[in-house]
């Protein structure tokens, strides 16, 4: 089971904003799509992530001011990547290990997918929910 194939059932969409952009605008675009973070990204490159748990951190820290202030103040910027033939369970590793929850999809240095842990999750009770049908199925003619 690779990258691909989740990105392949759930779409390749990307949602992104720009360094500049007030931190405040950026939550407004996570609120309204329901989603947990947003690539940070200038002319086509990443420059960082921007996720809820920076959110959080960044306003235990310095409070409400900082909602003004550029996304690029905030963001995380040592960003991990992986690619779409990387394994479920490599990826899976890689965010237990680096203790995140998103993972830009990158490929020849463009941009081609964002996978969240929810994705990986729904991904892998959907393979076992396969596996034990077929199982059953195979009781079934035995």
């Amino acid at each position: 089971m690779t990258v691909r194939a989740i990105l392949d059932s759930k779409g390749h969409h990307i949602q992104s904003v720009e360094p500049d952009v007030k931190l405040s605008a950026a939550i407004k675009t996570l609120a309204e799509r329901k989603i947990g973070a947003v690539l940070v990204m200038n002319k086509g490159r990443i420059e960082g992530i921007l996720s809820e748990r920076d959110i959080v951190r960044v306003l235990g820290e310095r409070g409400a001011r900082v909602l003004d202030e550029p996304v690029n103040a905030v963001m995380t910027r040592k960003v991990v990547s992986c690619r779409q033939a990387d394994t479920v369970a490599a990826i899976m590793e890689m965010m237990t290990l680096g203790k995140f929850r998103h993972l830009p999809v990158v490929e020849e240095g463009m941009v081609v997918g964002l996978i969240s842990i929810g994705d990986v999750v729904k991904w892998r009770v959907h393979e076992f929910e396969v596996e034990q049908e077929a199982l059953r199925d195979y009781i079934k003619t035995a």
